[in-house]
């Protein structure tokens, strides 16, 4: 079968052949139909996050496809050597995650690992309440954008999307944001916020950005506030004043979405697939064939707004 395979780190993975995944116990082979590309994915290939799979391998850590019975399924970790981009890949039965009968491969692709994200940095990590307010950072990414539609679809009051692109924070106001804020070096990004929202401030701050935005966010968090950090895509590291998680009561949570229990992220991937086969939940794609994934590696190494899918 054909799949785009790191031979070596730090390098471009390659368009070959590779031996087909078997069935064993507990694990099926899925015919893959739609396969998420994630920053993940990059990192792991350079080396800079953890440690390299045992070369070779295919890269790709979710996607979309069908067993032999003809269950349709979203599968994350894929048992090494195998990964999602490729024609096929081998899960075992415990990651497999049924999907809405009426939401297309694509769509479903795009929701995984992103949507369930958003879904639970929102729910199960930050516990947001209707009647709350919320903070979207980085809301004009795939994660962003999703987010800024689920915490309205959950019930919050104010929410705000922030980020660096004037133009699609437009589209944020569309899919549910009550205000938006302009991330631009000459942006008092506190008085910005605070304008913003209601007096009492964000009672969640969804965070994949972490630097100037986030300290900025934090002073104008709510009492017992929860700011969810997910990623760092304006810097690594800020200087916090001991005094801002003190007056605010604030919660700092690291998150990752793979740390929730099986059961919840069943029934979050449910739901996140329900409501965009509604049409309550829209994400924006860009689709490439497998072949093309040099292409879609390349655009996400520069960022994209739109969530890449690869289609076998």
């Amino acid at each position: 079968m054909k799949a785009a395979v790191l031979t070596q780190t730090g390098t471009m993975p390659e368009y070959l052949n590779f031996p087909e995944p078997k069935p064993t116990r507990g694990h099926v082979v899925v015919d893959i139909a739609a396969a998420g590309v994630h920053h993940l994915d990059l990192a792991k290939a350079s080396g800079a996050y953890g440690k390299p799979g045992t070369l070779p391998y295919v890269i790709g850590a979710d996607g979309v496809g069908r067993t032999s019975t003809g269950r349709r399924v979203f599968f994350t970790a894929p048992v090494s050597p195998h990964g999602s981009w490729a024609e096929r890949t081998l899960v075992a039965e415990q990651d497999l995650l049924d999907l809405a009968d009426d939401i297309d491969d694509v769509t479903a692709a795009a929701l995984g690992n992103t949507g369930l994200a958003a879904w639970l940095a929102l729910t199960w990590r930050a516990n947001l309440q209707p009647g709350q307010n919320v903070l979207v950072l980085g809301a004009t990414g795939a994660l962003g954008s999703v987010a800024v539609q689920l915490a309205k679809a959950l019930g919050a009051a104010d929410v705000v999307a922030a980020d660096r692109d004037s133009d699609r924070l437009a589209i944020s106001r569309q899919r549910g944001a009550t205000a938006t804020v302009s991330i631009t070096p000459d942006t008092d990004l506190v008085d910005a916020f605070r304008n913003a929202v209601d007096g009492r401030g964000f009672d969640v701050i969804i965070d994949p950005v972490w630097g100037e935005p986030a300290l900025a966010a934090m002073h104008v968090a709510a009492r017992g506030a929860r700011h969810v950090q997910i990623g760092q895509s304006a810097a690594e590291t800020i200087q916090l004043p001991a005094s801002i998680i003190r007056s605010a009561r604030l919660e700092l949570l690291g998150f990752a979405h793979v740390d929730a229990p099986a059961e919840i992220r069943r029934n979050a991937y449910w739901r996140l697939t329900g409501l965009a086969a509604a049409g309550e939940l829209v994400v924006d794609t860009t689709v490439l064939p497998l072949s093309d994934f040099e292409q879609a590696w390349e655009i996400q190494q520069q960022g994209s707004p739109r969530k890449l899918v690869l289609t076998p």
